[in-house]
C-alpha cells in the first residue's frame, strides 16, 4: 500500500542562464542576435516527478505514474526515480520523453518552454488499476489523452475511497471539454496559484477565491501567490502564511516543493497550519538553488520549521 501515487509530467529540464534584463515583465531576445549563455544545467523535472520526489524525501511510500519514451530522457527519469526511492508504475513506449527549457532573467524570474511528449498520450486502458493501491493520488493537469485518463481515474478513485489531490489548470480541462463541475466535486484537496484560482472563481482576493472554490466541491483549497501570503481553507477556517524575504537563485520547482511539503505533512498529521509551514519551508529551500529538487527537505529537516 502506497501513501500516495503521483500522476503527471516527467521531463529533462535544461536551465539556460543568460542574465538578460526584463523589459515590461518580458525576457526579450533580439532577432538575429547570438547571445552567450552564462551557465547551463541539466536536471530531471516535470510536476508529477517533482512532487513524487518531494514526498519520497519526506519518508512517504511513493509511486509515480507517467508515460516515458525509450530514449535518453526517459532513462534519466527512471534512474532519478530509482535513486529517490519512487516506484515507477507507468508505461514505457516508443516516442519522445518530455523536455523543459528554463530561460532565466537577470531579475531571477523565468520563462519555461515545455514539451510533454508521451506524457500527454496516456490512455486509460494502458493503466493497470490493480497496482493503484494507495491512500491518495495526486494529479497535475496534462493534455490530450492523458487529461481524459485523469478524469476517468478521479471518478474511479472516489468509488474506491482513494483521496484525490489536484494541482489544476482549468483551461486544460475546458479545452478538452471535460466535466469540470463533476471533477471539482470529486476533489479532496485542490492546490492552485492565484491565476489558476481565478479561472474557477471571480475576484482578486485570495481568501475570497478560496471560499468560492470551496462551494464548487473541493474539501480543502490551497492558493499560493508568489511573494504574497498563501491561503488554505477547509470550510471552517482560513489559514495563512507569509513568505520570507530570502535570496532567490531560481524559482523553478517552487510550487511543486510547496505542494509536496504540504501533502507530506498533511498525510502524516492532518494539521493544515503545520502543513503550510512545512510547505513554505520546502519551497524556500528549493528556490535558493538551481533545480526543482536539489534542496528538497527531508521530514526531519522540515519539522524544524513547523
Amino acid at each position: 500500500m502506497y501513501d500516495i501515487i503521483c500522476f503527471g509530467s516527467a521531463t529533462t529540464d535544461i536551465f539556460i542562464e543568460t542574465r538578460l534584463k526584463e523589459i515590461n515583465r518580458k525576457i526579450a531576445y533580439p532577432v538575429g542576435a547570438k547571445i552567450p549563455i552564462k551557465k547551463i544545467n541539466f536536471e530531471i523535472g516535470g510536476v508529477g516527478v517533482n512532487v513524487a520526489i518531494g514526498l519520497s524525501r519526506m519518508q512517504l511510500k511513493t509511486a509515480y505514474i507517467g508515460k516515458l519514451g525509450d530514449d535518453e530522457s526517459g532513462r534519466r527519469v527512471l534512474n532519478c526515480l530509482k535513486k529517490e526511492k519512487v516506484d515507477f508504475l507507468g508505461k514505457k513506449a516508443g516516442g519522445v520523453t518530455g523536455y523543459g527549457f528554463i530561460l532565466d532573467s537577470y531579475e531571477r524570474n523565468r520563462t519555461i518552454l515545455t514539451y510533454h511528449g508521451l506524457a500527454d498520450d496516456y490512455k486509460i486502458n494502458e493503466i493497470n488499476k490493480n497496482k493503484l493501491k494507495t491512500k491518495y493520488i495526486f494529479f497535475s493537469s496534462l493534455r490530450g489523452e492523458s487529461i481524459k485518463t485523469e478524469e476517468n481515474l478521479i471518478s474511479w478513485c472516489k468509488k474506491n475511497k482513494i483521496k484525490v489531490v489536484f494541482n489544476m489548470d482549468a483551461r486544460v480541462i475546458r479545452d478538452a471539454k471535460l466535466n469540470l463541475k463533476k471533477i471539482l466535486q470529486n476533489i479532496d484537496i485542490i492546490i492552485l496559484n492565484k491565476e489558476e484560482a481565478q479561472l474557477l472563481a471571480e475576484g482578486n482576493d485570495a481568501k475570497n477565491l478560496a471560499n468560492k472554490i470551496y462551494e464548487l466541491g473541493p474539501k480543502i483549497i490551497i492558493i499560493t501567490d508568489e511573494k504574497n501570503p498563501a491561503y488554505a481553507f477547509d470550510g471552517n477556517k482560513i489559514y495563512t502564511i507569509k513568505p520570507h524575504n530570502i535570496k532567490v537563485v531560481e524559482r523553478t520547482g517552487a510550487g511543486d516543493a510547496f505542494t509536496s511539503g504540504f501533502l507530506a505533512s498533511y498525510i502524516k498529521t492532518q494539521d493544515i497550519d503545520k502543513s503550510l509551514k512545512i510547505a513554505l519551508a520546502n519551497s524556500e529551500s528549493v528556490i535558493q538553488y538551481f533545480g526543482a529538487h536539489n534542496k528538497l527537505l527531508t521530514w526531519k529537516e522540515a519539522e524544524k520549521f513547523a
